[in-house]
């Protein structure tokens, strides 16, 4: 099949090299455009512009897809069978959609209806979720509410990180994605509508990384950690300096103690005035 993909990270790199490892024909790649990166500002291109060059396929970066006409008349000349996008980072127009003769597909990473939007990985690692997975769909004009066609769970390890997650549901997404365009191929594709008991997944914001020590549980401070590990970090200030924390780990106060036996008269001062169970230290 003739197929134009659309993406911009390495999660979405991942994709793109496997679609390369079959008979099917890239036609293209669309990918936002150069960005300034690093003290210098250097342009810095996207993880799948580098690979999409080094398999010497032509490259598309435009500003925008809504209205542009110019963008839109090229794609449309291609004579695509599919448009597979994966974490593209732009909402495609009817236009767009409605170009392949057998539709757009999404590779996105949650169980959907559950975490939709741009940020599943983070979410699910912020909220403590045990179980996540990786979903295809087609696309339509709404945010992630394509029918689906196939799921494929995995558990998410107690101390696992929002970029170790990211890093294995890249790979479990590219070959998915194959499947799919296998089965779309073969017109064997289900179409399965999702419910309306959905969660959205929205970007993250530097405010919520401060950790808020008197406030949080520890189980939240670790996920918080753990979700922020490796976009931005969680924080906290000491001495008005600021500490950025990767890793942590929970620990009960008599494992603490026995560690730190220093620490067992100030427990002792506290354990009158702390609820029964409570875990003071983290």
């Amino acid at each position: 099949m003739r197929i134009l993909f659309m993406g911009t990270p390495d999660f979405a790199e991942e994709s793109l090299n496997e679609i390369c490892q079959t008979e099917n024909e890239v036609v293209g790649v669309v990918t936002n455009p150069d960005k300034p990166k690093g003290r210098g500002m250097k342009m810095v291109a996207s993880p799948v512009k580098e690979y999409a060059l080094s398999q010497n396929l032509k490259v598309y970066q435009p500003e925008k897809v809504r209205n542009n006409t110019e963008f839109i008349n090229e794609i449309k000349a291609l004579n695509l069978d599919l448009i597979c996008v994966v974490a593209y980072g732009k909402i495609l127009p009817k236009e767009i959609l409605d170009i392949p003769k057998l539709g757009c597909v999404n590779v996105h990473a949650s169980l959907l209806p559950k975490y939709r939007g741009a940020a599943p990985i983070q979410w699910a690692v912020l909220n403590g979720d045990k179980e996540t997975g990786i979903t295809t769909m087609y696309m339509d004009i709404g945010m992630d509410t394509g029918d689906m066609i196939l799921t494929e769970k995995v558990q998410i390890g107690e101390d696992e990180t929002t970029g170790e997650l990211w890093d294995r549901l890249a790979k479990i997404g590219g070959k998915l994605l194959v499947k799919t365009i296998e089965q779309i191929e073969r017109g064997t594709a289900p179409r399965i509508k999702q419910s309306e008991d959905y969660t959205m997944a929205p970007m993250l914001e530097k405010e919520m990384a401060k950790i808020e020590w008197n406030d949080m549980p520890m189980a939240k401070i670790k996920n918080l950690v753990r979700g922020l590990n490796p976009i931005m970090g969680a924080y906290t200030f000491l001495n008005d300096k600021k500490i950025k924390f990767w890793k942590v780990q929970t620990m009960q106060n008599e494992k603490l103690i026995e560690l730190f036996p220093d620490l067992a008269e100030y427990f002792y001062k506290v354990q009158d005035i702390t609820p029964r169970n409570s875990n003071v230290f983290r």
